[in-house]
C-alpha cells in the first residue's frame, strides 16, 4: 500500500496542528476507533462548530491560521478546509488542503457585489488519507446556514468524497465545480493572495474583521 506523504501529516505555517488549541480539540472531538471513524467525526466537528463566514475574507496570515479559526469560531471555506486538515493531522491522520473553482447560486445579493461575480475562485476542501486513497471532504457549510439556504448539509462517511451538492432541496442548481487546482500540503498564501487580489479586490477593501452572519443576510433578502 502505498504511503502518504510525508508532508500530509507534519504540521505546517497554516496547518499549525502542533498547536495546543488544535491538539486538544482533535483529542475531544475523534474519539476512538479506525482512521475514517475518528476522521469522519472531525469533519462534523469542523463543519458545524466552526460557523461559515465569508466576510472573515482575509489574506492576513495571522487569520489563516488553522488555530486562529478555531479560536474565532468562524472562518471561509479555505480557512476552514485548513482547519480540518491540522485537526486530522493532530490525530495522525495525513491530510491536505485542496482547491477549486467554483460557481454558488445561493449567495447573498450584498456578497455577490462585494464579490462581482458568481465564481468562488480558489474555494477550498480537504484530502484525508483513508483506507489507503485521498478521500476529498468540504467542511465550509455548517448545519444550520443549509437550513437558512434550503440545502442539505453536506454529508462525509470517509469512504466517498464529499463535495457540494449539485442541487439545493428545491431541485434548484446549487454549486458546480468549475476546475480543480489539486491538493496543497499547505496553505498557500502567496498563490491566493494573487488570485483574490486579481478577483475580488472589492471584498478584499471592505476588510470585515468582526465577520458577518450570510444566514440572516439571506433570510432578510426573502422576507423583502
Amino acid at each position: 500500500m502505498t504511503a502518504a506523504p510525508h508532508d500530509a501529516l507534519a504540521p505546517g505555517a497554516f496547518i499549525d496542528s502542533d498547536h495546543p488549541d488544535i491538539q486538544a480539540f482533535a483529542r475531544s472531538r475523534a474519539g476512538t476507533g479506525d482512521d475514517r471513524q475518528r476522521a469522519v467525526r472531525l469533519y462534523y466537528a469542523v463543519r458545524d462548530e466552526i460557523r461559515y463566514d465569508p466576510y472573515r475574507f482575509s489574506l492576513d496570515p495571522v487569520h489563516l491560521r488553522a488555530s486562529a479559526i478555531l479560536a474565532a469560531g468562524s472562518g471561509y471555506c479555505v480557512p476552514k478546509a485548513g482547519l480540518l486538515a491540522a485537526c486530522a493531522r493532530a490525530a495522525g491522520i495525513p491530510a491536505r488542503i485542496g482547491l477549486a473553482d467554483v460557481k454558488n447560486h445561493l449567495a447573498s445579493q450584498r456578497l455577490l457585489a462585494l464579490m462581482q461575480t458568481d465564481i468562488f475562485y480558489c474555494h477550498g476542501y480537504t484530502e484525508l488519507w483513508l483506507d489507503g486513497r485521498w478521500i476529498k471532504a468540504t467542511p465550509a457549510f455548517n448545519i444550520e446556514l443549509c437550513e437558512r439556504f434550503g440545502v442539505k448539509a453536506l454529508d462525509f462517511d470517509g469512504r466517498a468524497h464529499a463535495l457540494m451538492h449539485e442541487f439545493d432541496a428545491a431541485g434548484r442548481r446549487h454549486m458546480q465545480y468549475l476546475a480543480d487546482h489539486g491538493p496543497r500540503a499547505d496553505l498557500p498564501l502567496a498563490e491566493l493572495e494573487a488570485v483574490y487580489r486579481r478577483h475580488y479586490p472589492r471584498l478584499l477593501a471592505a476588510n470585515h474583521p468582526a465577520g458577518g452572519d450570510l444566514g440572516m443576510e439571506i433570510e432578510q433578502e426573502r422576507t423583502r
